[in-house]
């Protein structure tokens, strides 16, 4: 169970003071960040690493902290001096934080960084580590339906029941930006699984969805080189040539005005002209009849290219700014990922049943049992999870009443 150890200066600022007592040499923090200690010297390529800046101050008074830049270590959350600073001075731990913080006198001063902004609404998660640990307290030992187990097969339950969890339950549904490079193609990001959406931005920051190629057209697997007779031909160790898809060449050079027959112009363009006496037209397609409803949209294509591991686009959308939504399977940072508090009943119910399940001559009727409540307890993470808001539900119905006339 998790309990809030910061106060407010420390979640909504990153800092945390102390006062010197010309004895003690070690300050504990209590942030929910761990500190990170590269060097304590500016000048050390390590220096870099650190995740906050250690200030001082006689006084203690706004502008009259400076970094503290001799000896001293970071462990275990702890800062620790070689010997003890005077007494009554003032300590300021302060970490990373996109303005730079408050205790800084300079520009170059201030702990610039992000540390601080990761932490906001870290109180709605718990990490798998707080996670596999609350199992082992709660679900194992004597007297207890798993008298002992591994921690290593606890690990390893856990981390299969949050890869499922991802795919249709947990909000791991990541979000990147992006600007589309004159080769049309961008590498899938590092913990990408699947993909949710892909969408251009237009100049006001509204989103058009960018669709799949489907049957238009693919990017080729393998592309080997041939002879004139059609066979593919091998280097000195007797592998495949391969060489460029002059499909995805093609589908790159092509021209948008020829798909479906509609004019390719910028996305920016407004559809609609208006003509001398009020009436409008719609600009961006000649004919509109006969049209495939899953082409005839003039937002642009994107295919998966998995030889290379890239995401294509049509050439209409070079130098877009486009928003990729992808699924991860929450475990790209091991043990510290984030586990929806929503959600920890249902991740312990599935690594319960997990664990008994797995093991020889346990009776049905308890695994049976067990699955039901993993099962039930999934649904309600679901239901949970879904944030259905009954104020937003209405808002949107509301405009169900109105009559449409053609």
């Amino acid at each position: 169970m998790s309990l809030i150890t910061e106060t407010n200066q420390q979640y909504y600022q990153g800092a945390q003071g102390f006062r010197a007592d010309g004895i003690k040499l070690a300050f504990k923090t209590t942030f929910n960040t761990d500190l990170i200690l590269g060097s304590f010297d500016p000048e050390n390529i390590n220096y870099s690493l650190n995740n906050f800046k250690l200030y001082t101050s006689e006084t203690g008074l706004p502008g009259d902290y400076e970094e503290y830049i001799t000896e001293f270590s970071a462990v275990d959350n702890e800062v620790i001096f070689p010997t003890a600073p005077m007494a009554d001075l003032y300590i300021v731990v302060q970490l990373k934080k996109l303005d730079g913080g408050l205790y800084g006198n300079t520009e170059a001063d201030k702990a610039y960084g992000q540390v601080v902004e990761d932490n906001y609404g870290g109180y709605s998660y718990i990490t798998l580590n707080e996670a596999i640990n609350n199992f082992e307290v709660a679900y194992v030992g004597a007297g207890k339906l798993i008298p002992s187990a591994k921690r290593t097969d606890i690990i390893f339950h856990a981390k299969r029941g949050l890869q499922e969890f991802s795919y249709d339950t947990l909000k791991s549904v990541k979000k990147s930006e992006l600007t589309i490079p004159q080769s049309l193609t961008l590498p899938l990001p590092q913990d990408y699984v699947n993909y949710v959406r892909t969408s251009w931005t237009d100049r006001h920051g509204v989103k058009h969805i960018i669709y799949p190629t489907n049957n238009l057209t693919t990017s080729p697997y393998y592309t080997q080189i041939q002879d004139s007779k059609g066979i593919p031909t091998q280097d000195n160790f007797g592998d495949d040539i391969e060489g460029t898809s002059l499909i995805q060449e093609r589908w790159h050079s092509n021209n948008n005005e020829e798909l479906n027959n509609y004019l390719a112009e910028s996305p920016d363009t407004v559809g609609f002209n208006f003509t001398s006496n009020g009436s409008f037209i719609y600009s961006n397609y000649i004919n509109q009849y006969g049209l495939d409803p899953q082409y005839s949209q003039s937002n642009g294509y994107f295919n998966l290219n998995e030889r290379e591991g890239k995401m294509s686009f049509s050439s209409g959308l070079v130098g877009e700014l486009i928003l990729l939504e992808y699924i991860s399977d929450g475990l790209a940072y091991d043990s510290d990922t984030r586990i929806p508090k929503m959600a920890e009943e249902a991740l312990y119910a599935h690594i319960l049943h997990a664990i008994i399940s797995t093991r020889a001559n346990q009776p049905e009727y308890i695994v049976q049992r067990l699955k039901r409540e993993r099962s039930a307890k999934l649904r309600n993470a679901k239901i949970r999870l879904s944030n259905i808001k009954i104020g937003e539900i209405a808002q949107v119905m509301r405009g169900k009443s109105k009559w449409i006339k053609h």
